[in-house]
C-alpha cells in the first residue's frame, strides 16, 4: 500500500541516529604529481576482521584510526595492479507515464497528476501518442515507420537544440533501424507503448503554455537519444600496497573519464553542464597520471589523511519517486536497467497511481510540498496507520497489492482462471474480516 510506504519511510528517518565513522586516504606520488586513494581492509590486513571497525573503509572510533596511521608513518608502497577498462553506456529506455512523471517532478517540480493532465493535452494536440502506458518500448510494426515521426519532428519543430541534435544525426550517418534494438520488444507491450513524439500537430504547438512546451522537448529528446551512439568511457583501477609488519594494507583509486558524449549531448541536464565539463578536467589530469604508473613500481608516500565520515537517513519520497516505487512494489530504483527487471510486480497502474497520490492528499493523510514536491504524512494519516497495523499488517505491505495486480494479469494473459483468482481473494477478505468482526 502506497500510504504505508510513506509512513514506513517517515519513521525511519524519525528514527535514525547519526553515526560517524572515520576513514583513512593516502597521497602518493610526488609534490609535483600525486593522487589519493582509500584504504580498505583485506584478509592480509592487519585489522581484518578487527572490532575496532564500523564497515570495510572504516574505523570507529578517531583515536583508532589515528594509532592505524601510525602504524604506516615510514613504510615502504608500491603499485601492485594497475587495471584498465573501457565502458559503455546505452541510452535509456523510453518515457512510459511513471518515468515521464517522475521527471517532470524533478525538473519542474509539479505532482504526477499535472504531468500526465499536460501529455494528455500533447495527446489530444496529436504531438504525442498516447499517455497512459507503461511500457518503455516501440513494437516492431511502429519501429519500422518510426522515419515519419523524425522527418515530421525536423520539419515542424522549430527548436534549435532540437534541429542540431537531428542535423548530427543525418551528418554522422546514425542508423534509424531500432528493430533489432532493446527499444523494440512487442512481449513487453500490452495495449500501448512507449510515449514517443508523432511528428505531427505543430499547428497547435505555438499555442501551447510554456510548461507544455517544456514538457513536450523532454519526450522528444528522450526520443532523439535512442538514436545516438552509447556514451563511452575509460575506467582505471589502481591498487598501492603497504608492508605493516608481516601484514598487508591495500589502498584503491579508481578514475572515470567520459571519452565520447554519445546520447550525454542531448540528456545531459543543460545546469549540470560547466559543473560536469570543470569535474572532467580535473579527472582527466588524474588519469594521466594513473596512466603513467606501472605495476611493481615503488612508490612514494606524501601523507595520510583522516577522513570524517557519517550514515545518512533514507531519503523521503517525492511525488514523482513515489510513483517509481509504486511502480515496482515499493523500491525505489534509480537504476534503468534493473527498474526494468523486476517490472510486472507493481502497484496499481499507470492510469491509476496519480489519482491514489491526489486522493490521499485531498482526504488529509498526506502533504506536498508545493515548491519541492516532498511527501509527508499527517497525524491524522499516521493515526489512521496504527490503527490498520494494529488490525491488518499486511494491508500497509506493498508487496500484498503487488501479489494481487500480479493476479489480475495473470487472469489477462489466461494464465489462471478468473474463479480461481476470486476464490483466493474471496478467501482472504473473509480471514481478515474474521478477525476484526466479534462474533456475538
Amino acid at each position: 500500500m502506497y500510504f504505508g510506504m510513506v509512513v514506513s519511510r517517515e519513521r525511519e528517518i524519525r528514527n535514525f541516529k547519526k553515526t560517524k565513522y572515520y576513514k583513512i586516504e593516502g597521497i602518493f606520488g610526488k609534490e609535483s604529481w600525486n593522487f589519493m586513494a582509500e584504504w580498505k581492509v583485506n584478509e592480509k590486513s592487519k585489522m581484518y576482521e578487527s572490532v575496532k571497525l564500523y564497515n570495510e573503509t572504516g574505523f570507529k572510533k578517531e583515536e583508532d584510526a589515528k594509532e592505524f596511521i601510525k602504524t604506516l608513518a615510514g613504510k615502504n608502497a608500491k603499485i601492485i595492479e594497475v587495471k584498465k577498462s573501457k565502458q559503455k553506456e546505452n541510452p535509456p529506455l523510453l518515457f512510459n507515464l511513471a518515468e515521464i512523471q517522475n521527471q517532470c517532478t524533478k525538473r519542474f517540480k509539479i505532482k504526477p497528476d499535472e504531468t500526465l493532465e499536460i501529455i494528455q493535452n500533447l495527446y489530444e494536440k496529436k504531438l504525442v501518442t498516447y499517455p497512459r502506458t507503461d511500457a518503455r518500448v516501440l513494437s516492431t510494426a511502429v519501429a519500422k515507420e518510426i522515419t515519419k515521426n523524425l522527418n515530421g519532428i525536423a520539419r515542424g519543430y522549430k527548436d534549435e537544440e532540437v534541429q542540431m541534435y537531428i542535423k548530427k544525426m543525418v551528418d554522422e550517418k546514425y542508423s534509424t533501424n531500432l528493430v533489432k534494438t532493446k527499444y523494440v520488444n512487442d512481449s513487453k507491450i500490452t495495449d500501448h507503448y512507449a510515449i514517443i513524439p508523432t511528428g505531427q500537430g505543430f499547428e497547435n504547438f505555438n499555442n501551447l503554455p510554456d510548461l507544455q512546451k517544456k514538457v513536450y522537448k523532454v519526450i522528444v529528446q528522450r526520443f532523439l537519444a535512442i538514436f545516438y551512439p552509447p556514451a563511452e568511457y575509460q575506467k582505471l583501477q589502481v591498487t598501492v600496497e603497504i608492508e605493516n609488519e608481516d601484514k598487508k594494507e591495500n589502498f584503491y583509486c579508481s578514475q572515470k573519464v567520459c571519452l565520447k558524449k554519445g546520447y550525454l549531448e542531448i540528456l545531459k541536464p543543460d545546469n549540470k553542464k560547466k559543473e560536469n565539463e570543470d569535474g572532467n578536467e580535473n579527472q582527466e589530469n588524474n588519469m594521466e597520471i594513473l596512466k603513467n604508473l606501472k605495476k611493481g613500481q615503488e612508490i612514494d608516500v606524501q601523507n595520510f589523511e583522516l577522513k570524517e565520515a557519517e550514515t545518512s537517513p533514507p531519503s523521503r519520497y517525492n511525488s514523482g519517486s513515489i510513483i517509481l516505487a509504486m511502480e515496482n512494489a515499493g523500491k525505489l530504483i534509480e537504476d534503468e536497467e534493473l527498474r526494468e527487471q523486476i517490472k510486472g510486480a507493481g502497484i496499481g497502474t499507470s492510469a491509476t497511481r496519480a489519482e491514489i497520490i491526489k486522493k490521499l492528499e485531498k482526504i488529509k493523510y498526506i502533504e506536498i510540498n508545493k515548491k519541492t514536491q516532498i511527501i509527508t504524512p499527517t497525524l491524522k494519516g499516521e493515526t489512521i496507520y496504527d490503527i490498520v497495523f494494529r488490525s491488518m499488517p499486511d494491508m500497509l505491505n506493498p508487496k500484498l497489492t503487488a501479489s494481487w495486480e500480479k493476479g489480475l494479469e495473470m487472469v489477462a494473459k489466461k494464465e489462471i482462471k478468473p474463479d480461481v483468482f476470486m476464490e483466493k481473494l474471496t478467501n482472504y477478505i473473509n480471514s481478515k474480516f474474521d478477525k476484526l468482526v466479534i462474533k456475538m
